[in-house]
């Protein structure tokens, strides 16, 4: 399936569950005590589209500000989670320098891709913004890493949860019961084809973080110039 379609399909069983009260509530955003943590390999989008994203944030914050909205810092693609957080993971249990080895030998020669950022999508959880890459070079990464860290015996949880192909940004979880519902689905597909711009990704970041990627929380361990 390509990835157009994939998130055509996405956004219209998503919008379904959403109007019919089968989304889910992430019951955990609030929780102080969340005591998960991993390690990922993600790409930041330019200050000039987080701002794009934001513009559309507010319109929705106008329709339901109780949601869990991304700010600025936070905004990300994940490349791969290599450890999936879970609860109780401890940096200093794995040797980072290793990690850092391997990631550098998968991204040898990768191309300086562009990510369109083009129209939402939407899980039963989240609203996301829809990347369409230039080309295969991130997921010919997400292979080349599969291989490269499967042939280790180093920690990791590679496609533990799914296996990911998309580029997408998650920008609002569900933390509440959606107040306004008509207006809010009215509003997603109001930005269902809006184009929030493109960027070359040029570095990719190894960060040592919490399920919602809190600036405050993230580590950054390693900058991987592309």
């Amino acid at each position: 399936m390509d990835l157009a379609t994939h998130y055509t399909n996405l956004f219209t069983a998503s919008c379904e569950k959403i109007s019919n009260d089968n989304y889910v509530i992430d019951t955990q955003i609030d929780n102080l005590s969340d005591n998960r943590f991993g390690i990922t390999l993600l790409i930041r989008p330019t200050e000039e589209i987080k701002n794009s994203i934001q513009l559309f944030l507010n319109e929705l914050k106008e329709v339901d500000a109780s949601q869990y909205y991304y700010p600025n810092s936070d905004i990300h693609i994940t490349v791969m989670s290599i450890i999936s957080c879970y609860d109780g993971f401890d940096l200093n249990n794995i040797t980072l320098q290793d990690y850092i080895a391997v990631i550098n030998k998968c991204i040898t020669g990768l191309n300086k891709s562009v990510i369109n950022l083009h129209g939402i999508t939407a899980s039963p959880s989240a609203v996301m913004i829809q990347g369409f890459p230039s080309d295969t070079s991130i997921n010919d990464l997400r292979d080349n890493l599969r291989t490269a860290f499967k042939q280790t015996t180093l920690e990791q949880s590679i496609d533990k949860r799914y296996s990911l192909f998309t580029t997408h940004l998650t920008v609002v979880r569900f933390r509440n019961p959606i107040n306004n519902k008509d207006l809010f689905l009215k509003t997603l597909h109001k930005y269902r084809d809006y184009n929030f711009g493109k960027f070359e990704i040029k570095n990719l970041e190894l960060v040592h973080n919490d399920w919602y990627q809190r600036a405050e929380i993230v580590e950054n361990l390693s900058d991987f110039k592309i």
